[in-house]
């Protein structure tokens, strides 16, 4: 494996406390528009106040095997490490190239103003703080590699945040 097929994306794992599609997910398009970021190529917004712990949308695209993952890794040449990859707990990943939503293109934040939570191998974008129209949606993707994080690596998988403690990387911090 190599360090760039090497990464995934974590959510926290909850009990489910949501109905099988919540309300606020299935209204996503409504509240939330895609286009250019200027943290990084196409990012989310919120058109409509979103209120804190507001379930915002779903994290959709097709369940894959790991090894799935793996064999249709990179989604492209030019940029191996960009993938719409999700990892679930089950080792399983959406991938939301295939499928996906509005969802993927929601940027990578060291101080985020959403996170990604797990709910019965189902992925949700929540608000954790109050947000405005106009404000860019955030979560901290908190990718994770096996090999060791070299400066090398942490630039591949460099972060563009600018929040005043960015950590640099998408990386998610050794523990």
């Amino acid at each position: 494996m190599t360090q760039a097929q090497g990464a995934k994306t974590n959510a926290k794992t909850r009990p489910s406390t949501l109905p099988a599609t919540p309300p606020a997910a299935k209204a996503g398009g409504r509240r939330i528009q895609v286009r250019r970021s200027g943290v990084h190529g196409k990012g989310v917004f919120a058109v409509a106040p979103i209120a804190k712990g507001e379930i915002i949308i779903e994290y959709k695209g097709e369940v894959i095997s790991w090894p799935e993952a793996l064999r249709r890794h990179p989604h492209d040449p030019k940029d191996p490490n960009h993938t719409f990859y999700f990892e679930l707990e089950t080792g399983d990943a959406i991938d939301a190239k295939v499928g996906g939503n509005a969802a993927r293109w929601i940027n990578h934040a060291c101080k985020p103003n959403c996170e990604a939570d797990e709910i019965n191998g189902r992925v949700f974008i929540k608000a954790l703080r109050s947000l405005k129209p106009g404000e860019e949606l955030f979560y901290d993707y908190g990718l994770s590699i096996d090999a060791p994080y070299t400066a090398k690596l942490k630039k591949e998988y460099e972060c563009r945040c600018g929040a005043k403690n960015c950590r640099g990387t998408m990386l998610s911090p050794k523990r």
